[in-house]
């Protein structure tokens, strides 16, 4: 045993809301735990999130451990600040062992059992190590980047806040997911001339007959919806998220909309080479395949509806209002007035850190429900870890009740 190595049960590394809410849990089960937490509690909510920034899903998901909203808009979409303030009363409202600004800089096996764990130089002993460090750790940006002009300031998404940190020009979004989608709504709101580059993210609609998509999925028990029993089973943890928004009470995001109102909307980006950007011809594909998961979606709740004999309004189907003429033409930056280039493609998980055997050769862990093969060792709060909640304030609960069980060995129920 090292010199001076201190010794605890269990250690969370993350303090966000999965470390949060595996804390609440072993809390309430009296169980001495630690939570590392490199930064603090509200980082990502507060760091990595632009100005406008508001929840997709409505406030009643918010079901963190005995904190459920408790607001006076179940069905409104909390804005930046006030998440940050929903996930602060969470952390006041049972004063966790929260390390904050103590970083894990390394996570092996010990040789008297359990895990040896380095935090800000210091090392540990714990029998449980619970990983809740999520999976969006490197920002992805091509390697093409670093041959743009200097002259076209580059930004990723997590580090876009508002239009006005962005050179006046026009600005190329690359990447159609929820933050892209949602990005080039907040720079077109603000007069700002806008590209973006498409690719294969799905969307939903805000809302269908007569209530939010959200409320007739969480009645068709979407939510409870497990991984395995998933029709993509584990493939599902790879899908992009739906694009849509909450801000201003919520409504769709159709991106043929924002080309009709002037957004130049282009393929998948496929390089940028001499200051000349080139795409894939897939953007009617694109577009298409976005609509038909919109569709199936809305008849999906048509057949619920009339299975259940629910009264609910008619809608007409959805009739595409722009259509691309087919022509993939390079974009040339500098003659188009582009400025800036937000990327919104993504992160990579980095586990390097992590020396233990619960990787698979993609370098991805490994689990079931969180449950490693390597004993007292578990992953939470990533998508899909269980159901399509894992990672969201909505299902991360249940997922921490049930590492808590695997801990205390007994039973846990869920708050």
């Amino acid at each position: 045993m090292t010199q001076n190595e201190k010794n605890i049960p269990v250690i969370i590394v993350g303090g966000g809301q999965a470390g949060l809410s595996m804390s609440w849990y072993l809390c309430r089960e009296n169980v001495e735990h630690i939570i590392f937490e490199a930064k603090t509690a509200c980082h990502s909510w507060d760091d990595e999130r632009w100005d406008n920034f508001c929840l997709v899903t409505p406030n009643w998901q918010c079901e963190l451990p005995g904190h459920p909203y408790k607001g006076k808009d179940p069905h409104g979409f909390m804005v930046k600040e006030e998440i940050i303030e929903y996930v602060k009363g969470f952390v006041n409202s049972f004063n966790p062992p929260l390390r904050e600004h103590t970083a894990v800089s390394s996570v092996t096996r010990h040789e008297k059992g359990g895990y040896r764990v380095i935090a800000n130089g210091e090392v540990w002993h714990a029998e449980h190590v619970v990983i809740a460090s999520g999976a969006y750790h490197d920002a992805v940006v091509p390697g093409y980047a670093s041959a743009i002009d200097s002259s076209v300031f580059q930004l990723h998404s997590q580090d876009y806040r508002n239009a006005s940190q962005l050179p006046e020009g026009a600005v190329l979004v690359v990447g159609s997911g929820q933050s892209g989608a949602q990005i080039v709504e907040d720079l077109f709101l603000e007069n700002r001339k806008v590209h973006l580059c498409v690719g294969s993210a799905p969307r939903v609609s805000r809302f269908y007959r007569g209530r939010d998509v959200v409320d007739w999925l969480a009645d068709m028990q979407f939510y409870d919806l497990t991984v395995d029993n998933h029709p993509l089973r584990d493939g599902a943890r790879d899908k992009t998220n739906h694009y849509v928004t909450g801000r201003n009470g919520g409504h769709d995001l159709d991106l043929r909309l924002f080309a009709k109102e002037g957004v130049g909307l282009h393929g998948t980006l496929e390089t940028i080479r001499d200051d000349v950007a080139y795409f894939l011809p897939d953007l009617k594909v694109n577009l298409d395949d976005a609509d038909k998961t919109n569709a199936d979606i809305k008849k999906s709740i048509d057949a619920y509806i009339a299975r259940e004999g629910i009264e609910a309004p008619v809608e007409a189907p959805y009739e595409p209002v722009w259509l691309p003429d087919g022509r993939n033409a390079p974009l040339d930056l500098m003659a188009a007035g582009i400025t800036s280039i937000i990327w919104c493609i993504g992160f990579r998980p980095n586990y390097r850190w992590i020396d233990v055997p619960v990787f698979n050769g993609g370098n991805k862990p490994v689990w079931r429900r969180g449950v490693t093969d390597a004993p007292g060792f578990y992953f939470l709060g990533l998508p899909w870890l269980h159901t399509w909640g894992s990672g969201r304030f909505s299902g991360v609960s249940r997922d921490a009740a049930w590492l808590a069980g695997q801990i205390t060995g007994k039973d846990v129920s869920v708050a």
